[in-house]
């Protein structure tokens, strides 16, 4: 499974989406299912899916599909 993928799932997983759903055009709080509330849940499945911890900065700057990608390159994840 790619990187890409995985994030996808944790996407899904976290907000209760379909995977179709996720995708670059995905941003915060565009779908009533990724609140505050559920951006924290979602931080948590990524740490977790990829054995990070990632900065409050960050956490806070997560605000799309495409973003997040961008702040996990910090992290040495490839896309």
């Amino acid at each position: 499974m790619t990187n890409e993928q995985k994030l996808v799932n944790a996407f899904s997983n976290a907000l209760n989406i379909e995977e179709s759903l996720v995708n670059n055009n995905l941003i915060y709080q565009s779908i009533t299912e990724w609140d505050s509330i559920s951006h924290m849940i979602l931080v948590s499945e990524i740490e977790a899916t990829f054995d990070i911890s990632m900065e409050t900065d960050d956490v806070i700057d997560m605000s799309s599909f495409e973003k997040t990608k961008e702040i996990l390159t910090k992290y040495n994840i490839i896309f």
